[in-house]
C-alpha cells in the first residue's frame, strides 16, 4: 500500500521485547515517500544495563530503514531518552538518515506537525533520573504497574502537556511516542498523535496522499489475518474475535 508518510516510535531494537517480525510484516505492506522514526528506534539503556539481544528480525529492521534511505525516501530520525546518544549529532546525516532534535512536516493538506519524541514532557521519568542521579535507565512502566490509579492521569498529563507546546509552536499538530499509549485525537483545535510501540501495541501511524492521519494497530490486524487462515470455516467468527484488541499492560517508558 502505497502512503505519503510512515511514523514509528518505541520499537526499542536490542531487546527481547521488540517485535521486529511484527513490524518487518507492517513496513512490507506500507510503502512511503517519508519515514519518521520518532525516537526509542535502538534501545542504547537497555543494552547498557541488560547487554544486548538482536536478532536476525532486528537486522533485517534495520537494513530495510536504510535500503529505503537509499532509494528515494526521505527518513528523519528524531532521538528519544532511549537513544538520546543520537541528540549529540543532531543536524547530522547518516546513511542519507538526518537526525533531528525536533522536525516539523507539513502534510498534504498543508498541515503542519510537530515531531517530537516527548520524554522532555514526562516529569515522572525527569524526577526520578534527577533525584537518584541516574544517567541512563529508569523504568517508568514499573512506575505506572505499582501506581494504577494514577496511570491514567499521568497520560492525560502528558498529552496535556504535548499540546500545549504545539500551541506555542504555532503548528497544528504533535506526533510523538514515549509512553507507549497509541492515540490519534483532537483537543482544542490540535491534533494529539502518539504512534504507540513494537514492544506491546505493535503501532504505527500513516498519512495518506490526501493528508488524512491514521492509527494502524498492526497487532490487530495480523491477529484477523491469522485467525481467517486458522478457522477459515467459521468467518464470523473470525470476524468478531479479530476486531476485538487484546487487553494489555499499560506500558511506558
Amino acid at each position: 500500500m502505497k502512503v505519503r508518510a510512515i511514523f514509528l516510535s518505541d520499537v526499542h531494537l536490542g531487546t527481547a521485547a521488540c517485535q521486529a517480525e511484527r513490524l518487518l510484516e507492517f513496513l512490507k505492506t506500507y510503502e512511503s515517500e517519508f519515514l519518521f522514526l520518532v525516537g526509542d528506534i535502538i534501545d542504547f539503556w537497555a543494552i547498557r544495563w541488560r547487554g544486548v539481544y538482536w536478532s536476525a528480525d532486528q537486522n533485517t529492521v534495520v537494513q530495510k530503514v536504510l535500503k529505503r534511505a537509499r532509494h528515494d525516501v526521505k527518513v528523519v530520525f528524531v532521538p528519544g531518552n532511549h537513544d538520546e546518544a543520537a541528540r549529540e549529532h543532531v543536524g547530522a546525516v547518516f546513511g542519507n538518515i538526518s537526525v533531528e532534535r525536533d522536525y516539523e512536516h507539513v502534510a498534504a493538506d498543508g498541515r503542519r506537525y510537530l515531531l517530537i519524541h516527548g520524554d522532555e514532557f514526562d516529569q515522572v521519568t525527569k524526577h526520578h533520573r534527577r533525584r537518584l542521579r541516574i544517567p541512563g535507565y529508569w523504568s517508568l512502566s514499573g512506575y505506572v504497574k505499582r501506581r494504577l490509579k494514577g496511570a491514567m492521569s499521568f497520560v492525560l498529563n502528558f498529552e496535556e502537556s504535548l499540546l500545549r507546546h504545539a500551541r506555542e509552536r504555532g503548528v497544528s499538530g504533535v506526533i510523538c511516542g514515549h509512553i507507549h499509549v497509541p492515540a490519534l485525537r483532537e483537543r482544542g483545535g490540535i491534533t494529539y498523535i502518539n504512534c504507540g510501540d513494537w514492544v506491546d501495541s505493535c503501532t504505527a501511524v500513516v498519512e495518506h496522499v490526501d493528508g488524512r492521519m491514521e492509527l494502524v494497530r498492526w497487532d490487530r490486524i495480523a491477529s484477523e489475518r491469522e485467525l481467517r487462515v486458522s478457522e477459515p470455516a467459521q468467518p464470523a467468527y473470525a470476524a468478531e474475535r479479530g476486531g476485538a484488541e487484546r487487553p494489555r499492560e499499560l506500558v511506558t517508558h
